[in-house]
């Protein structure tokens, strides 16, 4: 299919297809954006990709042409009759709720070398469909995934920027991330209320040491807890001693708010206690 808003609108048209505004339904209409999506995403033949929400299939198709295989997740059938038509041989599509699918259970019949995630995620469940992956420990390579561009910048946020927080300190222990580019609401049907960003996830190699990651992870919890609160205020149930012995060390004390400490420090102070 021609991925030009005049062609799709057509094709919605005569399969009597209606968006459903309860599963974030926008599809792209720019065939450079997703060409631009493929070749970052350096999918080769020892790669099975997953996408999430393949909409009428406007990644899906190029995911086809260059990825071993194409595992696609679709919660909505009336796309069927148009999505079908735009897949390759070597895509099986389940028409099924990603977040409730046992997906290493789905991915037992296939052989890979590589395991990549590609896909333009809903943006109502971006962050439960990338924390499902890590808690269910599918072993994912990498995610090049197009999130609403607010989310896309908390991802990968760093210390001392308004858009760090508890959830880019989880994400960067598990993945190095990086923007790919920016995408403007004007590029989609329907078009959203707000514009997006790509990004990559690569499986770090090595994670910060941690004695224990049930104390590191609830510290972080606890600390961005209330985040315009120190780190005194916040952590009141803990040993602020042993807390404090840390921030000395990098000339920091408990009058600091959690956006101010790097993971390597929340590490260090996760293993002191």
């Amino acid at each position: 299919m021609e991925y030009s808003p005049n062609k799709i609108n057509e094709t919605l048209k005569n399969n009597d297809f209606k968006f459903k505004k309860k599963f974030g339904q926008n599809f792209i209409t720019d065939q450079n954006i997703i060409n631009n999506i493929i070749n970052k995403s350096n999918i080769d033949k020892d790669t099975l990709v997953i996408e999430i929400g393949p909409g009428i299939g406007s990644l899906t198709n190029k995911l086809g042409e260059k990825a071993k295989e194409v595992v696609a997740y679709e919660i909505d059938e009336t796309v069927k009759p148009i999505l079908e038509k735009n897949i390759h041989s070597n895509t099986t599509i389940i028409y099924d709720d990603f977040l409730k699918r046992n997906v290493n259970e789905d991915l037992k019949k296939y052989t890979y070398k590589k395991l990549y995630v590609v896909a333009n995620l809903p943006y109502y469940i971006t962050t439960p469909i990338i924390i499902k992956m890590i808690e269910d420990k599918i072993n994912i390579d990498k995610i090049v995934v197009m999130v609403q561009k607010e989310v896309g910048d908390r991802f990968k946020a760093m210390p001392n920027t308004k858009d760090y927080n508890s959830l880019s300190i989880f994400l960067n222990y598990y993945f190095d991330i990086k923007k790919i580019m920016d995408v403007s609401r004007n590029v989609f049907i329907p078009k959203p209320k707000v514009d997006s960003i790509v990004i990559s996830l690569t499986k770090k190699d090595f994670h910060v040491k941690l004695k224990n990651e049930e104390i590191f992870f609830k510290l972080i919890r606890d600390s961005f807890k209330q985040k315009r609160k120190t780190l005194k205020n916040n952590l009141k149930g803990y040993d602020l001693e042993k807390i404090n012995q840390v921030l000395n060390k990098h000339n920091m004390d408990l009058s600091t708010r959690a956006e101010a400490i790097s993971i390597e420090i929340f590490a260090e102070i996760a293993n002191n206690l």
